[in-house]
């Protein structure tokens, strides 16, 4: 099983407490409207900054 490391968790708590304030956007400027799309991109934050993360299946 998959571990994420704390730093991770974080980054995706953010991440989803920004998407339901309705201020987390994507790459483009767009409005983050999925639970997933927020999990992602708390994700890809995390491993940017060196947090385990492991790869994808």
């Amino acid at each position: 099983m998959a571990k994420y490391s704390k730093k991770a968790g974080e980054k995706v708590e953010k991440a989803m407490h920004e998407k339901k304030e309705g201020t987390l956007k994507t790459g483009t400027g767009k409005k983050v409207t999925s639970k997933k799309q927020a999990i992602a991109i708390g994700l890809s934050e995390a491993k940017k900054e060196g947090a385990k993360v492991p790869k994808k299946k």
